[in-house]
């Protein structure tokens, strides 16, 4: 009778794992990379026609130099790891390092995908371009190094302070809250689009493709499975809960966005997308009843504060509303996972209130100080808006000489 080789078998399971690790991010990363899809629909269904073409064209680039600045620079300075090594290095567990910077990049280009709804219209195209370089490759990794790789010791110190760190599973501060937080910065320096208020009123500019939108907030809403269940990494830390807890969110989103909105199909369709950004933090240590109640509080906060935006701050045109749904529901998120991750309200524990609220704090404070930084620096060297001119005829003809359909 043969021997039995354990050391053969170890070696053999080590290596399927390792492969599936691998195609398990791999997949998390297809995942999410195409909710950039979504980014881009969502947007193009929002905005005017004559900016049509400037918003896909501008998500898809974003992505791009989003992709060199993260891998040369954002990405050593969240986990010091930099890919000047051999490529025998790199591929050592079948590349699970390589497709793992891949998932995470997905993340950090969502920075700029969420300032671009923001800034619709009126923006000039390579100068925003240069901030979205610059805040893919210092100012996000420096916060997502914090929080997601213990860089500086704050994890640490909110450790012993209050018995557990700042707990952010998915990213509804490190990612959501920090890119709607930087695009509260550049619409605040970009100001209003020209014809948008008269007399301290505002002119409704409606969106121009409901469809377009519905199909974003769709594209969003699936991948967004992978955003959050994969962000385990691993198979072994797979969880059911973080699937089941972010559908609760999503359709608590959806109903209260529904009956707060009136109706309104474009509040309906980020509603979901509400539910989701601030369910991210929370959505492996809640109860599927409280993502729900989450979800629904950040559907109504997103009607709400998106409307009130709009008619009593003339001067802040935010035309997707992403510092609402990103940096607003982002933010209640973090908060969120101290209170309906406790063990009290049915949660799995293992979090702290003041923990929650001292890093959901320093989220936006890094986002503001970085974006009013980067954008202002922009703005100082080259500007950031279009001439009056080139806003009226629009982004599509004034920066890609183009429109997005035929007359013929």
């Amino acid at each position: 009778m043969d021997t039995i080789d354990v050391s053969s078998i170890n070696s053999a399971v080590e290596t399927l794992m390792s492969s599936a690790n691998t195609m398990f991010i791999l997949l998390g990363a297809i995942m999410v990379l195409a909710m950039h899809a979504g980014f881009a629909f969502l947007e193009v269904g929002t905005v005017r026609h004559k900016n049509q073409v400037n918003a896909l064209v501008k998500i898809i680039t974003d992505f791009g130099v989003s992709t060199i600045a993260y891998f040369f620079i954002g990405y050593q300075i969240a986990y010091g790891f930099d890919f000047f090594a051999s490529a025998a290095d790199l591929t050592q567990n079948n590349g699970y390092d390589l497709v793992k910077f891949f998932f995470l990049l997905t993340f950090a280009a969502a920075i700029p995908a969420i300032v671009s709804g923001g800034i619709a219209e009126r923006a000039k195209f390579y100068p925003m371009l240069l901030a979205s370089v610059l805040i893919v490759a210092f100012v996000y990794p420096f916060f997502e190094g914090i929080i997601w790789n213990g860089n500086y010791g704050f994890q640490s110190l909110l450790e012993q302070r209050f018995g557990a760190g700042f707990h952010d599973f998915a990213g509804s501060v490190v990612v959501h809250g920090v890119g709607g937080w930087i695009a509260f910065a550049a619409v605040a320096l970009l100001g209003a689009r020209k014809g948008r208020y008269r007399d301290g009123k505002v002119i409704a500019f409606a969106p121009s493709n409901i469809p377009f939108l519905a199909l974003g907030a769709w594209i969003l809403t699936v991948g967004w499975f992978g955003f959050n269940v994969m962000s385990a990494q691993t198979l072994d830390g797979i969880s059911g809960l973080v699937a089941v807890n972010s559908l609760m969110a999503m359709v608590g989103g959806i109903v209260v966005a529904m009956i707060v909105g009136k109706k309104d199909p474009g509040f309906i369709h980020n509603g979901p997308l509400a539910g989701l950004v601030a369910v991210c933090a929370g959505s492996d240590v809640m109860h599927p009843i409280g993502s729900w109640i989450v979800g629904g509080i950040a559907g109504g906060l997103f009607v709400w504060v998106f409307t009130l935006a709009q008619n009593k701050f003339p001067k802040f045109d935010d035309v997707l509303g992403v510092w609402p749904l990103h940096g607003l529901c982002g933010a209640w998120g973090g908060i969120a996972a101290g209170i309906f991750g406790s063990e009290a309200l049915g949660g799995l524990g293992g979090v702290s209130m003041m923990s929650q609220l001292i890093g959901t704090a320093a989220g936006i404070l890094v986002a503001l100080i970085g974006g009013f930084l980067v954008y202002g620096l922009v703005k100082m060297l080259s500007g950031l808006r279009l001439s009056e001119e080139e806003e009226f005829n629009g982004a599509d003809l004034s920066i890609h000489k183009i429109v997005s359909t035929s007359e013929d």
